[in-house]
């Protein structure tokens, strides 16, 4: 009998510092845990200058996930808040490319580009 896959997993660390807040992302970012990421990151928004999503530890993202990331890039721009990602990996950032949103979000921590 093969082995069920593991549920989704999503955890998230949050840092704050005077204008900065880090939210570090591991595990899955997919339909079943975008509103848990949602409901974190949301509320944040309206207290900090800029946000850096990390998501170097991100090991898979869906069309819900990109979707979540969308509605917290709006929210952040509503507010005044600027919204990056850090370290965005390969299949991510084809997820990205594939749907036209490379150009949207400011991607950190690479070709020169410091948090």
């Amino acid at each position: 009998m093969p082995d069920k896959p593991a549920p989704p997993c999503l955890t998230l660390e949050i840092e704050h510092t005077d204008d900065l807040t880090i939210v570090r992302c591991h595990g899955q970012l997919v339909s079943e845990l975008s509103n848990i990421f949602y409901s974190k990151v949301r509320p944040i928004i309206p207290a900090t200058k800029r946000i850096v999503l990390d998501l170097s530890d991100v090991t898979r993202m869906d069309s819900m996930g990109l979707g979540t990331l969308v509605g917290l890039y709006t929210s952040a721009r509503a507010a005044g808040c600027e919204m990056q990602l850090l370290h965005v990996g390969k299949r991510i950032r084809e997820l990205l490319g594939l749907t036209n949103l490379l150009s949207v979000f400011t991607i950190i921590g690479e070709h020169g580009v410091r948090l």
